[in-house]
Order: structure tokens, then sequence, then C-alpha cells
């Protein structure tokens, strides 16, 4: 029988959206991009004939070591460089106010392709893009109708993957209650907690049980967020809330704010708790090394690698602005192997994960937000 978990519709707009965060600050230079060097990775001639090609990028906030999507996009950046011996540039944001001035400067060095990272340059992008229509850019984690045909959207639908996430945290939890917060609410941030939401739900159907989620509520679109992507400090202090109500198990949506769980989980385990975390975006356990036992799984976009599919279309000429969707189907989505959970994590509940990824590749179990993207 097919299971239909769907979100509260929401009026707010994206526009409306925007304008409630715009006073988020952003770290990084700011400043025009230099050339980060000339291509070196592809060799031969492939290398040769792709040395005049320009890829560039422009973060959103955290900058390009922000263990999440800006470091993951710039990774397929480099990753194109490598394989096809581009050059490169980038540009990292401090404020909103630097993100059409970044733009502009990408345009102005003669960038073949601008990669715009996250779903706050939607405007700018937008702006920018019909201004140059004889340069291509690429999105993460945004779309809208309105694009010029010189604009590829890279989204994803992350409630899928975060769905598997939820009913896996469900499973694992031994005090019942389990934990998530945003950075700012937006549908990029929302749609990981639809998704993990409506997978403890699934899970409580299955199991007769009541696994409890502190931070979120699907059907009211209410819950807890920092206001930004940089505060770690709140992110402790709001985890370690959490664990005090009784989490055990705490899925940030924050960006580097998530550091700060890994911080208050690190501090409540060393005086006698057992928590662990569901990363975001990237695989924590790859993304932050110095923690790699607190991670039970990771809820993963394929960042890196649309972003070095879309620069290795363009390089050969065959630039689409067809929005990619990422899904658990096309691998687009995933969640991150349980690396040290691995013994941990029964047997039974694995094989239970993996059905449930399957009868959602099939349309059999259908997860809805009204953040997910159109497919």
């Amino acid at each position: 029988m097919k299971k239909i978990f769907s979100a509260a519709k929401r009026s707010t707009s994206l526009g409306a959206a925007i304008l409630g965060i715009s006073a988020l600050v952003l770290t990084g230079c700011g400043e025009a991009p230099t050339p980060e060097g000339e291509g070196n990775g592809g060799g031969g001639e492939t290398s040769a004939a792709n040395s005049d090609y320009l890829g560039c990028i422009v973060s959103d906030s955290g900058g390009f070591d922000d263990r999440s999507f800006n470091q993951s996009s710039y990774e397929g950046l480099t990753a194109a460089q490598e394989k096809l011996g581009i050059e490169i540039q980038q540009a990292e944001s401090q404020a909103p106010t630097d993100f059409e001035p970044n733009l502009n400067s990408m345009v102005q060095s003669g960038c073949n392709l601008t990669v715009t990272v996250g779903f706050l340059l939607g405007d700018a992008t937008k702006a920018v893009a019909a201004d140059k229509p004889e340069q291509n850019f690429a999105i993460v984690d945004y779309n809208d109708p309105e694009f010029t045909d010189n604009v590829k959207p890279l989204i994803y639908d992350t409630a899928q993957a975060a769905f598997l996430a939820g009913y896996l945290a469900a499973g694992m939890t031994e005090t019942g209650t389990v934990a998530t917060y945003g950075g700012v609410k937006i549908p990029t941030v929302t749609i990981f907690m639809d998704g993990f939401d409506a997978g403890i739900e699934h899970y409580n159907q299955q199991n007769d049980t009541d696994v409890n989620l502190l931070g979120w509520d699907r059907e009211s679109q209410e819950g807890t967020f920092i206001g930004d992507f940089e505060n770690q400090s709140a992110g402790k202090t709001n985890t370690s809330n959490f664990i005090n109500e009784g989490a055990d198990i705490i899925l940030p949506v924050a960006g580097p704010v998530g550091l700060g769980t890994v911080d208050a989980v690190k501090e409540a385990n060393n005086a006698g708790k057992d928590a662990s975390i569901i990363w975001v975006d990237s695989d924590g356990y790859k993304a932050v090394p110095e923690a790699q036992d607190l991670f039970l799984t990771s809820v993963m976009k394929g960042i890196s690698k649309s972003v070095e599919d879309v620069i290795t279309a363009d390089v050969k000429g065959k630039f689409s602005s067809e929005p990619y969707v990422g899904t658990l189907d096309n691998g687009g989505v995933s969640i991150a192997p349980y690396h040290s959970f691995a013994d941990e994590v029964p047997e039974e509940l694995k094989s239970e994960i993996e059905d449930i990824k399957a009868g959602i590749i099939a349309g059999e179990i259908d997860v809805q937000s009204d953040a997910s993207p159109e497919q």
C-alpha cells in the first residue's frame, strides 16, 4: 500500500524567505576573485585544449571550508580542474551585499561558467545572468521559473534521503527522543526536517512506537532555527538543551553551525550521555574527521558530482538549462555508510532501510515536502 507523507502547505514565497534573512552575515574574503592557477590535472591534449576555459564559483555563508555545501561545490569545481585542465577562480561572500559584486567580478574576469552556491544567491544569480546572456551559470539549491536559459539549477530532493535517516534515528534511539534544528528557515533547510520527521512517523507506524521529535513540526512548519549559518555557539546551546530534554540523536541542518552540535555531543558523552549526530550535505565522518565516532550517518547531496558534470558539459559545448534534480533513484541524494556505527545498527534495521529506499524509488512510498523540487 502506498504511504504518503506530506508537509503542511506554506504560503511564504521565496522572496519573503530571503527578506526574512536579509541580516544574515556570511564569512569569507568578499573580494574580487584571483586566479586559482593553471589547469594542471588533466594532462596531454585534454589539458591543453581546455586551458583557456575559466570555471568560477561564488560562495554562500561559511566559506569553502564549511564542511558542507560550499565545500562540496568547490570540490566539484576543483575536480573539473584536475580532470579537464581548466583554470578556476573563486570568491567567498561576507554578506548578502557581496553576492552581486562577486558575481559581477566573475563576469568581468570572463568566466565561461560561474557556479553560485546556495538558495540565498538566487536573486543575484538571476539578475546577473539575465544581464550577461553570453556567459553560463549554475546554481546549487535554487530554481526559479524566471531564470534565463543560461542558468542551470542544481537541486536535490533531500526529503527522500532524510526519510531514511529519520527511520534510522527512530530505530536507534535509546531514549525515544531525537531532535533537529535549522540554520535559517528556508526551503533547502526545511526539506531535510520534513523528510526526517516523516521517516520517524513511518517508523512509529510500522513498529507501534512513539519516538518523539524535538525542534520541528511538519504540519505547522514551525521549529527551532538559529537565524544564520555561522553561530556555532548557538548550535551548541540548542544541542545541549535538546540533550537535556532527552534527545540522543541530533540532526543539525545548519552548515558550520553544526560544529557547535559536535562540541555539545562531545561534552555530553564525556559526562556520561550516549548521543550521536546525523550530518547533512556531505559525509560528516569524512568532513569532520576529529569527531568520526559521533556520526551515525549523514544525509548527503551529490553536489560535487553535479557541479563537475555541469562544467564538463559546458566545456564540451553541451550546456543545458534543464534543472538537475538529485534523487535516491539517480544517486543525487543518499545516506552515508554507518562507519563507526556499522556494528551497532542491527541487521534487521539495515535491511528495512534498504527496503524503504527501494520503495521510495519504485514510487510505493511517497515522500513529500512542500520544499521538494518538481520532477
